[in-house]
């Protein structure tokens, strides 16, 4: 797998949720992929990550792209006759990700479940790796599907995990990733109640359709990544290379993000 991921020509994105303005740091990150895909002599492309309709909205869209601009940020346009404007937009691509969950109910690797988060905290076990609350494995149950029959999507879907296995990466920056099923992570959603796949499945989908070799991203996304190596073995994709930036922090100390956000444009005078 080294050896034909060394063949291909780099491709990077950037794949923004416009769900608020972007912030410092998401500018800082989207400035290391576009200088690793630069270095590289390779492509880098736009996603809008809009799936949840809730709370993406277009005034984020139009003002993410032209704080882009004004950073300096290029990116070149998808080969497809799918966007005119050489952007992909997760809305427009519901049939990839059905796709993928009817493949992953057909090899057994996921399972419908009704738990609640709260249910899911009140259980206890919490992840060695942050706050996240583990999910039981005595809940976990099994589904059993026969070819052809129909499948709900208005239900949650978890995948199984193995608990005491583990999944390792190579990060660009940091070296080797090493976390355990069961105790960093356990079985996680891969598509929600109403109706759309979650944040990994999606993205997972997405960077093997768009042929992405290397992901660029915040080092709070870790765990994430691992969940994602986990989907692309599942469905027996060949992994991207990852690279995890650090983080940027306001002058409280805590995480920079959307929703803490105060000036509402980063670039006020472009």
């Amino acid at each position: 797998m080294g050896e034909d991921k060394a063949q291909k020509q780099y491709r990077g994105r950037l794949a923004p949720t416009p769900s608020g303005y972007l912030h410092e740091g998401n500018i800082k990150t989207f400035q290391v992929a576009m200088q690793r895909a630069n270095n590289a002599n390779g492509k880098l492309f736009l996603r809008i990550d809009d799936l949840d309709s809730a709370r993406c909205k277009q005034e984020y869209v139009d003002a993410c792209l032209k704080d882009l601009t004004c950073a300096g940020l290029i990116y070149d346009n998808l080969p497809s006759t799918d966007f005119a404007d050489g952007i992909c937009r997760q809305s427009y691509r519901m049939q990839f990700y059905l796709d993928a969950l009817q493949e992953l109910i057909e090899t057994g690797l996921i399972y419908p479940c009704n738990r609640t988060r709260s249910e899911i905290r009140m259980a206890g076990i919490k992840s060695h790796s942050g706050d996240e609350a583990i999910f039981p494995e005595k809940w976990r149950n099994r589904f059993y599907y026969h070819a052809g029959d129909p499948f709900p999507i208005h239900q949650n879907w978890r995948v199984i995990t193995n608990w005491g296995e583990r999944i390792k990466f190579r990060d660009g920056r940091l070296g080797e990733i090493d976390f355990e099923m069961g105790k960093d992570f356990s079985d996680f959603l891969v598509w929600r109640k109403d109706g759309f796949p979650a944040y990994e499945l999606a993205t997972v989908v997405d960077d093997h359709l768009m042929e992405i070799t290397e992901i660029v991203r915040g080092e709070d996304l870790l765990v994430s990544s691992a969940r994602q190596c986990l989907l692309f073995d599942y469905l027996n994709w060949s992994r991207p290379e990852f690279y995890h930036c650090s983080l940027s922090f306001a002058k409280d100390g805590k995480k920079l993000s959307k929703s803490s956000r105060i000036i509402p444009r980063l670039f006020p005078s472009c």
